[in-house]
């Protein structure tokens, strides 16, 4: 089985067990990028939302959207996959203002829709192929559009981050449940940056978040990147290249790349 496919089976039956269980998630004071209360920045790491319209990236049970539309003015479509979580999130939201909740896969989904003005992912990026995701992000969002994402790090066992875009076997916890095995694109921050440079975004900074409790080896990481702008096409009285220069031999330097983003370590 693909592990996209894995991954889409993994949260069907968790939406399913939710349902049954009639648990939905109250709506948060304060956006919160970890499983941890406290931990991180609000939802100012969006920047100003009053108004814009945002992209939820797996959206789930929705309680995210809302908060982000009542307390923050913000017109949000939170996009999810399964079937079962995204009726969860109908069921419990579907009369608030200012949110849309659409069963969909992402990268389909942007291919018709009008950019968005910022898009985020708390802990959902990840399920997905980062080679199929990011290009669809970079043409879904405006120029100069905010993208935070909330990703895993290091796990509950104090395995870190892998060098190789190569999704590894993770598993979903819940109580009173037996486990779901998933794959997760768990990725080092430096080839996070490096995706998502290939794929037309800056980014700003990497925040490193541990457990606020010392003796948990978790850590989340939150990269907050931004959507280039489009190049302008060039016109040039240059006659057309050779030959020769088509195939490299007479190429001009290579652009610098931007400085390295910094890595930030937070304390819980």
């Amino acid at each position: 089985m693909l592990a996209e496919d894995t991954n889409t089976r993994a949260w069907q039956v968790y939406g399913q067990r939710q349902l049954a269980r009639g648990y939905a998630p109250p709506v948060p004071d304060r956006l919160c990028w970890t499983p941890w209360d406290g931990v991180g920045p609000g939802a100012e790491a969006l920047g100003d939302v009053t108004g814009r319209r945002v992209l939820d990236i797996g959206s789930g049970a929705g309680h995210h959207a809302v908060h982000l539309a009542k307390a923050h003015g913000a017109r949000v479509t939170g996009i999810e996959l399964s079937p079962t979580q995204h009726e969860r999130a109908v069921l419990a939201h579907a009369d608030v203002d200012g949110v849309e909740f659409v069963q969909a896969d992402v990268t389909e989904y942007l291919a018709g829709a009008e950019p968005y003005d910022a898009a985020y992912a708390i802990g959902t990026l990840a399920f997905i192929d980062p080679h199929r995701s990011l290009p669809a992000l970079r043409d879904g969002l405006r120029p100069g559009a905010p993208l935070i994402l909330s990703l895993l790090h290091t796990d509950l066992h104090g395995r870190g981050p892998s060098t190789e875009v190569t999704p590894r076997k993770q598993m979903i916890l819940l109580r009173d449940d037996p486990p779901l095995p998933t794959q997760m694109w768990v990725l080092a921050p430096q080839l996070w940056e490096d995706l998502l440079t290939e794929y037309g975004f800056r980014v700003e900074t990497i925040d490193l978040l541990p457990h606020p409790d010392e003796s948990a080896l978790v850590i989340q990481q939150l990269i907050h990147a931004r959507r280039l702008p489009d190049r302008p096409s060039r016109v040039s009285s240059r006659p057309r290249s050779t030959p020769a220069e088509r195939e490299g031999h007479l190429a001009g330097p290579a652009p610098p790349r931007h400085p390295r983003t910094a890595w930030r370590h937070c304390g819980g």
